[in-house]
């Protein structure tokens, strides 16, 4: 009987675990409109592909298949928001998935922060990544912004450092920028906290994973931040009358599984015809 029981649990564990790898495959693209609703003629609209937590240790998608996911959609700016990698000998793995995304021609150019996990790596290491990203035509934002014009509307980037390990410096981040619509690019969506006096029309972040294993809630979760608490791990939010998307990842941390999430792929349409940031 015993040994009956302990082949139904490893039967069980067995299936659980072929199917939560599965989930890291079933790759899942969001695509989410902002202000859409206050849009009136012929206002910009600003396409944004957004990857986040690529985490390459344990991705589940090649650079070729993430190219032919995508050679088809209409794409102005690239926003990638933290965690590529982790460990130096995964830098070279980084290039290919550049490459792809640059083959995008993005009009308005990619964009990049760090996050938590890139900063596992110190000294010479971590600028090889940063050198990385850079020759591969990415513009990398560490507490800085750049403005781009569209359609004769001004946008500022807004490159905020990864809030989790203490490097953001929100004053530094917003120096100099001009009156436009501010498009905020973080890793730990934490920050949005502690940004009332820092107006911004969108916020792109990560961090999460959405939980990555969700059975029956993302408790592990509890020690993230408070807005794990105020249960925002995923997905749109507002705080402060303000938008906010965490995004779940492209790839998984720790263990390859996910269990109650997807790796996601996010394309937002954000309407430039309301902006009221200064």
């Amino acid at each position: 009987m015993k040994f009956i029981l302990l082949a139904i649990i490893v039967i069980f564990l067995y299936v659980s675990i072929k199917r939560a790898y599965k989930n890291t495959k079933e790759i899942v693209i969001n695509q989410i409109s902002i202000n859409q609703n206050q849009v009136h003629g012929n206002q910009p609209i600003l396409n944004i592909l957004q990857l986040s937590d690529l985490h390459l240790e344990h991705i589940s998608i090649t650079a070729t298949q993430l190219y032919e996911k995508l050679k088809n959609k209409r794409i102005d700016l690239i926003a990638l928001t933290g965690d590529f990698l982790d460990r130096k000998r995964t830098i070279s793995k980084l290039e290919p998935y550049l490459i792809v995304l640059g083959r995008l021609n993005p009009k308005y150019g990619m964009y990049a922060v760090l996050g938590n996990h890139d900063y596992v790596l110190k000294g010479e290491s971590l600028q090889l990544l940063i050198n990385t990203l850079k020759q591969n035509g990415c513009t990398v934002l560490q507490n800085e912004n750049k403005t781009i014009i569209v359609d004769g509307k001004t946008v500022n980037i807004i490159g905020v450092d990864d809030f989790s390990t203490s490097r953001s410096n929100l004053d530094t981040s917003y120096t100099n920028l001009q009156n436009g619509v501010n498009l905020v690019l973080t890793h730990d969506p934490n920050v949005v906290l502690y940004m009332k006096k820092f107006n911004f029309d969108y916020l792109l972040a990560g961090h999460f994973h959405g939980g990555q294993i969700c059975y029956p809630k993302a408790y592990h979760l509890a020690k993230m931040g408070e807005l794990v608490k105020m249960n925002m791990i995923k997905g749109l939010h507002m705080y402060d009358g303000k938008p906010f998307y965490i995004n779940e990842g492209l790839g998984q941390t720790g263990v390859n599984i996910r269990i109650g999430s997807r790796p996601e792929i996010t394309l937002h349409k954000l309407s430039l015809s309301s902006a009221k940031s200064m």
